[in-house]
């Protein structure tokens, strides 16, 4: 069978970048990295109670992209696995970072 696997989409503006995200909660350890579909994995250990999930998602995106935790944003409205992420820095170099971890460089 031919065919390719899908890739993170990044979308770039002058300030940052905006990608999906695939949140798995209640993980055993945290990590960032690696695709679900066209989406980021994102393992938190923390469940999806009162917001616990989402803090730890940013959390560890922040560390992972070595940006303040300020800095990233999900999608308000966001409820499911899938998130839509807004990270304020760099772009260049963020869409270079973002494509090393979707290739499966996991962090932490």
């Amino acid at each position: 069978m031919s065919g390719s696997a899908p890739d993170l989409f990044v979308r770039t503006s002058q300030d940052g970048v905006a990608f999906w995200i695939h949140v798995s909660p209640r993980a055993a350890r945290e990590r960032v990295g690696g695709l679900r579909g066209d989406a980021l994995r994102v393992a938190v250990c923390e469940p999806p109670v009162e917001g616990e999930a989402n803090a730890a998602c940013v959390r560890a995106l922040a560390g992972a992209l070595g940006v303040s935790r300020s800095a990233v944003e999900l999608d308000p409205g966001a409820k499911g696995r899938r998130k839509r992420v807004r990270v304020r820095g760099e772009p260049e170099a963020l869409a270079a970072a973002l494509r090393g971890l979707a290739a499966g460089a996991a962090i932490r």
